[in-house]
């Protein structure tokens, strides 16, 4: 497989995260080889057991600890997005389930890390980390998709436990999480400041798997119930009310990751494109000798750099400069997923018929590609986003 490294080299990262790559490169190639794409559940069941016992996970979550030693079982003190996106890049170029894989355990488990107790967090993190727990984010409902403030899913108190009724829809993971971390209501006709969030194990009486959602691109999916579903107080993140503010900073963490899992499967269509027109023989010569090929594998290696740029300085912005990064991660998701389409679309034509094969890896990756310029926000949202911040300093 064709893979140039040298963005490595760019003032992003340090000596670290170069290890990092390196190290992670390798074991994709040792042990992503053989996914069975027919079972996605028990597959992602199998990737997070062997991303968590092989180390992985330990970047989805914070340490805990200023050594990092001992106590969340994550690496660093505070989730380190470049890292992050190393990971989403390089197993989406391997592959996407595996990505998917790694990329819930941190957004599903998210909340929990920004607004969870000590109790909760010690109850929840180390076994994401080590892939013994399965993460999910429960925010979309049948009705409320982008405008999040449309939510209609409701907790009512009762006693010391909160009463959760309603629906969850598009929930990735759904079926094999172990919890859940759910946006509902608890005070009706306040937009969103009437939202909350709480913890949901997957085996609380009155959660229901409702359906499982089959989409273009497999991986667990489905609806859930929440009927007469009751979760014990203790188990709401943060404050009553700030649901909607904490969902929208659990976004801004793990949304930057979504343009680096589309960076990742560029690089591997660009592979996948140039093995295909040096080998392919048309009319006396290779497809790669025709200078429209040519110029097609510039304009695709320009995307993709453009598109590294803006994921990582995102990334390092959050990191290093530490202030917030809307604007930036909103261009980089935006123009990541959109140039990987355009990317992959181009590639497919040079394999021509054989790039219509079922799950061959050009074929995967067109379908692969098309949610990710959807969840999380869709590419309407975050040009809506991008103007927004700019409005903002206008004022």
């Amino acid at each position: 497989m064709y893979h140039d490294d040298s963005w490595l080299e760019w003032p992003f990262f340090d000596d670290t995260h170069r290890q990092l790559a390196k190290e992670l490169d390798q074991w994709c190639a040792d042990n992503l080889s053989e996914i069975n794409h027919a079972d996605v559940s028990q597959a992602c069941k199998r990737l997070v057991s062997q991303l968590g016992k092989d180390g992985w996970l330990r970047y989805c979550v914070p340490s805990g600890t200023e050594d990092g030693a001992r106590g969340l079982g994550g690496i660093y003190p505070q989730i380190d997005s470049r890292s992050v996106c190393m990971l989403r890049e390089t197993l989406g170029r391997y592959d996407a389930l595996a990505d998917f894989s790694f990329a819930m355990q941190g957004l599903g488990s998210g909340a929990i890390t920004l607004a969870g107790s000590d109790a909760i967090r010690q109850r929840y993190l180390p076994r994401v980390a080590t892939g013994e727990a399965i993460a999910a984010f429960a925010l979309s409902e049948p009705d409320a998709g982008s405008d999040v403030a449309a939510l209609s899913c409701s907790a009512s108190r009762d006693g010391d436990a909160f009463v959760l009724d309603g629906r969850k829809t598009w929930i990735s993971n759904g079926g094999i999480a172990d919890f859940y971390c759910v946006f509902v209501r608890t005070e009706a006709d306040a937009g969103s400041r009437g939202i909350s969030a709480f913890v949901v194990d997957a085996d609380t009486p009155g959660l229901y798997i409702e359906s499982r959602i089959d989409v273009m691109s497999p991986h667990p999916l489905a609806t859930l119930r929440f009927d007469g579903c009751r979760v014990p107080a203790s188990q709401m993140l943060g404050e009553p009310e700030q649901g909607f503010k904490l969902a929208m900073r659990t976004l801004d963490i793990f949304r930057c990751s979504v343009a680096a899992a589309a960076l990742g499967f560029a690089r591997r269509a660009l592979s996948e494109g140039l093995a295909r027109a040096s080998s392919r023989k048309m009319f006396g010569q290779t497809l790669a000798d025709f200078q429209l090929t040519q110029a097609a594998f510039g304009d695709i290696a320009t995307a993709i750099d453009q598109s590294s740029l803006l994921t990582y300085r995102a990334a390092w912005t959050r990191d290093v400069v530490g202030r917030s990064t809307t604007a930036e991660t909103a261009m980089a998701k935006m123009a990541s997923t959109e140039s990987a389409q355009w990317v992959i679309d181009r590639v497919l034509q040079m394999f021509g018929g054989q790039g219509l094969v079922s799950n061959t890896p050009v074929e995967r990756l067109y379908r692969d590609i098309r949610a990710l310029r959807i969840y999380e926000g869709a590419t309407e949202v975050q040009k809506l986003i991008i103007a927004r911040e700019l409005l903002k300093a206008t004022k």
